[in-house]
């Protein structure tokens, strides 16, 4: 069995200052995956012999960023898409094992007032296109904070939200289109109907306290690993972040 674990920090020293490391100790995956690292090159040191550490940032300090962290080396590494317009936030890390690649992303936000969406329909028509390269070679697994729910039941208050960042038909097209082209959420694999499943909330109105979350953290698989999919979780006991740690268990 191999447990993938991805994690949205949103800030990977202010999480270091509070329980990353009981929850890298608890959580014992063979592969971390984080988002929103916010750091620069040589500002940590991690500490963690066990694991080998792959790091991609962003050109611009304190944004973006993301980890994979992995017990077992891989066979390469590749950071972004290799489409320059995308490959300047350090939004993308693809680590290429035996029989599958891991890709670890943090999509773009379309932020307030969808001002970032045509940037982030390119982002995705672009990335979905990378995906299916890969793809083409050997199966993939894609993790990480993908900024959207992609159907009323992966958010609280879908009619509040409609046409909002994060919940626009724009944005849950573009999921639907990626799923169509043959790969499927891990989490409604083994959970269709599951309401009231989340990974974020905001930091206002005690949404967590309340559970007015969004799901959007996934772990999204070609559809030929499906009978190696053993389990699919979302950690929303762990804080630490705005997000919680979802989780992938598949067959060796």
């Amino acid at each position: 069995m191999t447990k993938l674990i991805s994690w949205n920090v949103n800030g990977l020293r202010a999480v270091m200052g509070k329980n990353f490391y009981e929850v890298i100790t608890e959580l014992d995956a063979d592969v971390f995956c984080f988002q929103e690292t916010k750091l620069q090159e040589g500002q940590v040191s991690l500490g963690l012999p066990q694991y080998h550490a792959y790091w991609n940032y962003a050109d611009k300090k304190g944004y973006s960023g993301t980890l994979v962290l992995t017990k077992e080396e891989p066979l390469s590494v590749r950071y972004g898409m290799g489409v320059d317009e995308h490959d300047h936030e350090g939004r993308l890390i693809t680590c290429e094992y035996t029989d599958y690649f891991l890709v670890c992303c943090y999509t773009p936000n379309s932020q307030d007032g969808l001002r970032r969406l045509d940037y982030r329909m390119r982002f995705e028509d672009d990335f979905r296109a990378y995906l299916a390269r890969l793809a083409g070679e050997k199966a993939v697994i894609l993790c990480g904070d993908l900024n959207v729910a992609h159907e009323e039941i992966d958010l609280k208050n879908p009619a509040a939200n409609h046409q909002n960042a994060g919940f626009s038909d724009e944005e849950r097209g573009k999921m639907t289109e990626l799923l169509a082209a043959g790969f499927v959420d891990s989490f409604r694999y083994f959970y269709p109907d599951r309401k009231d499943a989340y990974s974020w909330w905001s930091y206002r109105m005690r949404a967590r306290e309340r559970n007015a979350g969004w799901r959007i953290d996934y772990f999204i698989v070609s559809d030929s690993m499906k009978d190696r999919l053993v389990s699919a979780s979302i950690h929303s006991e762990i804080y630490g972040s705005d997000h919680c740690p979802v989780e992938l268990v598949i067959k060796d």
